[in-house]
């Protein structure tokens, strides 16, 4: 199952979700590392640098999708995160092109801005279709992990059964038991 692939490049908005990990802690620490994750996934050109106000607009749009994530997850509507979501797509000038009869939603502007608004296309597809409520962030809150629900009645709640499940598990039968 691990290797799957969601639909609408979604594995690359979970990427982006989870440059900040509980355990290993933030993969993007400024903007170079900014930069050099949205080049080496050829969003933005390799020439093309992040400052510090594209680096903080970028960890805001990454907790705003985690948020949404956390909603598609039993978790509260956060009608903040949308906003910071739709900010993110106006400064990309994300907009419909048409190319050899079919239609493609991608930004108009470069650099991080337009990098940015490219990985919320894949968003926009999943929520036309649906398979947006299966792209959810782990409930425990010392994980929080995008991932891609694949169980048939979309009832996955934790990024790993064995891991996250199993904790909360634990925590429960402790809770219920006393001890």
């Amino acid at each position: 199952m691990a290797d799957r692939k969601a639909p609408h490049s979604l594995d690359l908005v979970m990427d982006f979700v989870n440059t900040a990990d509980v355990d290993s802690g933030e993969v993007m620490e400024g903007p170079a590392d900014l930069s050099r994750w949205l080049s080496e996934r050829e969003l933005m050109g390799a020439g093309e640098r992040a400052g510090a106000e594209d680096y903080e607009r970028a960890i805001e749009l990454r907790e705003a999708l985690r948020r949404e994530m956390l909603a598609n997850n039993g978790g509260p509507e956060d009608a903040a995160a949308s906003k910071v979501l739709e900010e993110a797509a106006r400064r990309g000038e994300l907009s419909v092109r048409f190319r050899d009869g079919a239609s493609l939603l991608a930004p108009c502007a470069g650099g991080p801005s337009g990098a940015l608004a490219a990985l919320l296309a894949p968003v926009a597809e999943a929520m036309s279709d649906g398979t947006w409520a299966r792209v959810k962030a782990c409930r425990a809150d010392d994980c929080q992990w995008a991932f891609y629900d694949f169980s048939r009645n979309r009832s996955g709640t934790w990024c790993d059964m064995a891991v996250c499940g199993n904790r909360e598990k634990v925590r429960a039968y402790r809770a219920r038991s006393g001890g």
